[in-house]
């Protein structure tokens, strides 16, 4: 069974705590178990990449799913974190080989993170933490079919 790392950024608990149900909601329904040490937290978006990528290099995971939240405000901040966070994720998976996917949400306002990262039943098929488990899990399968057809 493979073993997936989570990186949960702090900012925003309220929803990046939605995001991460439903990856672990995702993750069960495929038969995989996250268990509590592979989540791990950083203090906010921007701070994901690095950490995402220290978990890719340490072989220990078949994959790494990224989840936060930036939510616009008055000034370029919400700018600068998502591109910042975006670029470093998509390094981060490069480099190692590892798929890293990013589920950290960009919203405009409360109200569009609130219903990306929902947990309800109605809501979790519009889940982006659930979205992120799956890709996830979908390229580490692709990735081992690749391989195994050497």
């Amino acid at each position: 069974m493979d073993r997936f790392a989570i990186v949960v950024g702090r900012f925003n608990a309220e929803v990046t705590g939605g995001l991460l149900a439903g990856a672990r909601e995702y993750l069960a329904q495929q038969s995989t178990k996250v268990a509590d040490g592979d989540v791990v937290y950083a203090p906010g978006a921007f701070e994901i990449p690095l950490i995402a990528k220290s978990l890719a290099k340490t072989g220990r995971y078949a994959g790494v799913i990224c989840l936060g939240a930036v939510i616009k405000g008055e000034t370029a901040h919400f700018e600068f974190i998502s591109l910042g966070a975006t670029i470093g994720l998509m390094q981060a998976g490069l480099e190692t080989g590892v798929p890293i996917t990013f589920g950290i949400l960009t919203a405009y306002d409360d109200a569009q993170a609130a219903a990306r990262s929902g947990t309800g039943a109605d809501a979790m098929s519009n889940n982006k933490g659930r979205e992120a488990a799956a890709a996830c899990f979908e390229s580490v399968r692709t990735l081992q079919a690749i391989r195994e057809n050497k």
